[in-house]
């Protein structure tokens, strides 16, 4: 049974790109990505924490409007 991982910074972003975020652009403090008309900022840690990541994906669902699987993570 698989489980959530602590995630790199780099592996976190690319995986957005699949989903159909568009980015990084730099912002005032935080670099941010693109989904339609929203926002997503990007913490600049190097890598993101397993409390991190799930607080971050949970923002992604409430933009994309779906749930999104810990096997479905681990696959994109």
């Amino acid at each position: 049974m698989s489980r959530w991982l602590p995630c790199k910074r780099r592996l976190f972003i690319s995986r957005l790109k699949k989903i159909g975020f568009t980015g990084p652009y730099f912002g005032s403090r935080h670099e941010f990505v693109v989904y339609q008309n929203y926002r997503l900022s990007i913490p600049s840690n190097n890598e993101y924490s397993v409390p991190q990541l799930k607080m971050m994906i949970y923002e992604i669902e409430s933009i994309i409007g779906r749930k999104i699987e810990l096997e479905e993570w681990n696959n994109l």
